[in-house]
Formats: C-alpha cells, structure tokens, sequence
C-alpha cells in the first residue's frame, strides 16, 4: 500500500512492484463478484487521498475500475505527502473502516513484524464513529428482542455511551429495576466486513506469490487471524460465552468483577449485560487514598489475574488496555469486553512457563529452546547465530534483582529479535507478548514501583511445581497411552488402505533429501555401473554363442569374435569391480569425515 519513494515502508512496494506472470488487476476476476466493485473504488479512492496512488496505478486497480464504470478521482494525490509513512497507512485504515481498523489493532500486537514507529501508529487505531441512530436500530433489536424496547426495558437511553465501527452501547434499566448496557451491532456491518475479507484474501494472496519480500510477514496468515477474530467479534453472544468463561475460572478471586450476562435478551446481534461503574482505567488520577483505593494493590491483583489467566487456565483477556478496565471500592477489577481473547493449548502453557521461568530466572538455553520451537526451521536462518544472541540477550539479565527486571521490555526486545532474522512468532502467542506488554504498562502506571517479574516468578514457580504433581503426571501418561493406542489401533487400517491405493496405481511417495547432489551423483555411478554389468552380462553370452559356431576367422585357434567378446567382458568386469572398490573406499571416507 506504500508508494515507491517510501522508503520506511515495510512492504516491497517502496521498491517499486516487479512486474509478474499474474497482474494484480486480475484480482477481480478472481472473485468473480460485482458485489465488490464499488467497496473497490471506495478502497481505490481512499489510498489515492492518502498519498498511494503510485501503488494503486501499479496494481493496475485503476483502469480496471475505470473500465467496469467506476470513476477513480486523482485531485487529491498529494494531500498527505508530507507524513510519515506509518501515520499515512494509519490515517487510510481508519477511514476505510472497521476491517482494516481491527488489521490495525492486530498489527499492533505484531512487535515481531513492525518496528516500534508502525507498532506506535497501529495502537492510534479506535473505530469511534458517528452513531446510528436508535430509530434506525428499532426494526433490527424489536427482531432480537422480541418486542419493543419500551416493553422490553423500564429506561432505555437514546444517546450511546460509545459507538465503534461494529457496535454501539446504550444503557438501559431492565423491568426490576438492574442498570445494564446492550450493545448492538450495526445494521449491515456484516456485509461490509465479508466484502472487505474476501479483498484481502485475494490480495494477500497475490502479494505472496508475486513479492518473495513479502513472506516474512505473512500475510495470509493474518488475514485468516483478521477474518477469524472479526467473526469472533461480529457474534455478540459469543462475546457473552467468552464472560462467563472468563468469570468461571478466576471464580477464586474474588476481587475480580465480570459482568453478568442476560441471556433473555442476548443473541448474536445484541447483547445485554451489568452496567458497571466505577473509575475507568484511563482515569488514573480519581483513584486516591481518599477514595478508599491502594494503586500498588490493585497493580499486584490485576497482574495476578492477568497471569492466572494466561499461564494456569490457556484462556485470556487478549486486549486488557485501560478502555477494557474499571476500579471498583474495595479495591475490585472489572474487565469488560471479551470480543478478543487468546486461547493457549496444554502444551502452549507449557512453553510459555518454560519461556517466562527462562527470563525471570535467567536461564537463556530455556529460552532459546522454546522460541527455536515458535518459530520453526525457516529456510535460510542461522539456528546458531539466534541462538547465541538469544542467549547473550538472556545472560545479560544473570544475578539482577527481580525488582530490577522489566518482563515487559524483555518480551518485546526478545521479539525485536526474531524480526531482524525475519521471523514471526504464531497468531496466539503473538496475543498473549502483546497482552503481557500491556498488562506490565498499565501496572506501572498504577504504580512506578510495580515489577511485574517480582509478581510473576512466584506464580510461575507454583503453577510448574503443580504440573509435576503425580496425579498431573499420571493423568498426562494416561492421556499419551490412550493417544498411542489409538495410533497403534488405526495403523493395520493405514496400511489397507496403503496397499489398496498401491495396486490402483495412486501410491505417491515424496522424499526430501538433505544432500541432494551427493545422493544425485551416487545414482548416477549405480546406473553407469549397472548398465556396464547389462553390456558385460550381453558380450558374455554373445561369446558364448560365436563360439558354438564352427567356421570363420580364428584367433588362438578360437573363434575370434567369440575370443575378443569374452576379452571385452574380462576388461568390463575389471572396471566394475575397480569401479566398485572406489566407491567403498569414498563412502567410508565420507563416513569419518561425517563423525
């Protein structure tokens, strides 16, 4: 999306767009859909204000649009030409709405791809727009509701307490007197943002085929990682499943407020939960010692319930910023919209202890091993040199105070690591770095004094102690067993079932050869040497036969051609076997040289 004099941007499209066998402007045949046009122009029109319109006329987007009707306007290219190339890409992103603003929020969890100045526009993004108004809403809630709002609600409040891109909230009193908000999705919305997704899909696509600069970012990735948690989002109920879930398991804290949902009035367009009140986490200043609040308390139980989440129950707040946090009297937490949130398998946890214990600790092999295991075998990368630096990243932390540890800082240093050898960490975990970055800037600001290591270590020491109880031990065997079983049960199954496609003829068989030349060349000499055998095996028998033959010219009173075919043979079979001690000689040679 960036023009080709930019050169900051991080895209190859600063570099100019290399020309392909599929032209990008073949996009829209690809979808096959007019439905899309015009959210295509809109887009087009867009990026030209916002200083692209070098990159617009390179995907060939324009004549494209131009020749299906559409009016592209180029009055405007220069308006914004001034500006950084973050901020540009920032600025069109929230005008072309809420896709490519959830893009921007989940980019900026992306410390792993983007440095610090795209990471610092990213967290800029908010979809506050205009309001729909209720009169516009009626027809959709009295379908969701069953009924009028008025016999729905005892009050219902006609101005929103906010409105994003996909929903807006309006508080609202139920029938027995409970202060609640709905929040309701926008009329609409839906179609926008699958128009929207099936764009990028498209053009992640292309670029990936097209531009080999573009792999490290992966950009179908994100797209499936955009178009699962914008799905996510646009269920409402699902949002109100997430809650409960959430309440559930940090039911032992009780200093930890999850509000109620209603499930009578909730569905996937609308939903209606506690209103909650209370100081807004953006509002620091309210929380005084007069008004019954410690901030170094409530730094050290949102950390707590924060690391609960993420490192004993796999299932987390993945978006705990301060516009999703009120303080409650009595020194309570309330977390609100779970529209986002990180899941974290058994062996996931299992990492990330191993991971989060290897910094606090300083153990830097630890750390090395896991994050070698996030990323993969990546073509091209020097295992060794990461993990060196890896390693002297870690050791340089040996013998420092927990107090003195920033987890945070470390996180996102150890992420900048990996983005200078063009890696990227998986969706979730990338989540879960973004949320632990967040959760230890929101305790400092709290609280200066507040270590977020210190908080940690003692958590992270139980919860690894608590794994290798035996019960947890023996219900993990158990688990193994029964997965080897079962592996063991279906294997005669795979075999059939291998030796039917077999016989039909369909039996592919892929190998990757790590020394391809060498195992190349070893078949090479197996072939020249087994054809010299065939000519050697034919010169025998040839022989064999002239010599049976009486008459003709002779040669120590044998037949000639008989006697010279069984020379020939002598010589070819010296070959063979001189041929063949070579290569034995070479192959033990290699052997050594290989231990």
């Amino acid at each position: 999306m960036c023009s080709k004099s930019r050169s900051s941007c991080p895209t190859p499209s600063s570099r100019g767009w290399p020309a392909g066998r599929y032209h990008p402007a073949m996009l829209i045949d690809a979808l096959g859909a007019a439905r899309d046009m015009a959210r295509l122009n809109e887009m087009a029109r867009v990026l030209i204000r916002h200083g692209f319109a070098d990159s617009v006329r390179r995907l060939g987007l324009a004549d494209k649009l131009e020749r299906a009707g559409h009016v592209v306007r180029w009055e405007h290219v220069a308006d914004l030409a001034r500006l950084a190339p973050p901020v540009q890409v920032r600025l069109a992103m929230q005008e072309l709405g809420p896709t490519f603003v959830k893009l921007g929020q989940i980019l900026a969890g992306r410390a792993d791809l983007f440095g610090p100045e795209w990471i610092a526009e990213f967290e800029k993004l908010h979809s506050h727009v205009p309001a729909v108004p209720l009169d516009a809403l009626r027809p959709q809630l009295r379908e969701d509701l069953g009924g009028e709002l008025e016999d729905v609600f005892a009050r219902f409040d006609i101005a929103p307490l906010a409105a994003a891109s996909i929903a807006q909230v309006h508080r609202a009193q139920l029938k027995d007197g409970t202060e609640v908000i709905v929040k309701i999705r926008r009329p609409g919305i839906t179609e926008v943002i699958e128009a929207d997704l099936r764009l990028l899909g498209h053009l992640a696509a292309l670029a990936e085929a097209e531009w080999p600069a573009l792999k490290p970012y992966r950009l179908q990735r994100l797209v499936r990682e955009l178009a699962r948690s914008l799905r996510r989002e646009l269920d409402l109920a699902a949002e109100c499943r997430h809650a409960e879930r959430i309440a559930a398991n940090l039911a032992t804290l009780p200093y930890i407020v999850i509000p109620r949902v209603y499930w009578a009035h909730t569905g996937k367009r609308v939903n209606v939960q506690d209103y909650v009140g209370g100081v807004p986490g953006g509002q620091l200043e309210q929380l005084t010692a007069e008004a019954g609040f410690d901030r170094s308390l409530l730094a050290r139980r949102g950390a707590h319930a924060v690391l609960k989440m993420i490192v004993e129950d796999g299932f987390f707040h993945a978006d705990p910023h301060p516009g999703n946090v009120f303080y409650l009297p009595g020194n309570r937490i309330t977390f609100i919209d779970f529209g986002m949130v990180g899941r974290l398998s058994e062996r996931r946890r299992d990492e990330v202890l191993q991971l989060l214990l290897g910094l606090v600790e300083a153990e830097p092999q630890a750390v090395a091993d896991v994050l070698l295991d996030w990323t993969g075998d990546e073509q091209g990368l020097s295992l060794a040199q990461l993990e060196t630096e890896i390693e002297a990243f870690v050791d340089q932390y040996h013998n420092t105070p927990l107090a003195q540890l920033n987890l945070g800082q470390m996180l996102s240093d150890v992420t900048t690591t990996l983005r200078e050898h063009h890696l990227g960490l998986p969706s979730d975990l990338a989540l879960l770095v973004k949320a632990f970055i967040t959760l230890e800037g929101m305790g400092r600001a709290l609280d200066p004094g507040f270590h977020m290591a210190s908080e940690a270590a003692p958590l992270l020491r139980q919860v690894a102690r608590a794994r290798l109880q035996p019960k947890v031990l023996a219900t993990r065997a158990w688990q193994a067993l029964r997965r080897a079983l079962a592996v063991a049960e279906q294997l005669p199954h795979d075999v059939a079932r291998l030796l039917r496609n077999a016989r039909r003829g369909r039996l592919q068989v892929s190998i990757e050869l790590a020394h391809l030349k060498r195992v190349g060349d070893q078949i090479d000499r197996a072939a020249n040497r087994l054809t010299m055998a065939l000519v050697i095996a034919a010169l025998i028998i040839g022989a064999s036969i002239v010599m049976t033959v009486k008459g003709g010219p002779t040669l120590f009173g044998l037949p000639a051609f008989g006697f010279l075919g069984f020379v020939g043979a002598a010589l070819g079979g010296l070959w063979l076997v001189r041929a063949m001690w070579r290569s034995s000689r070479r192959r033990d040679a290699d052997d050594r040289t290989d231990e």
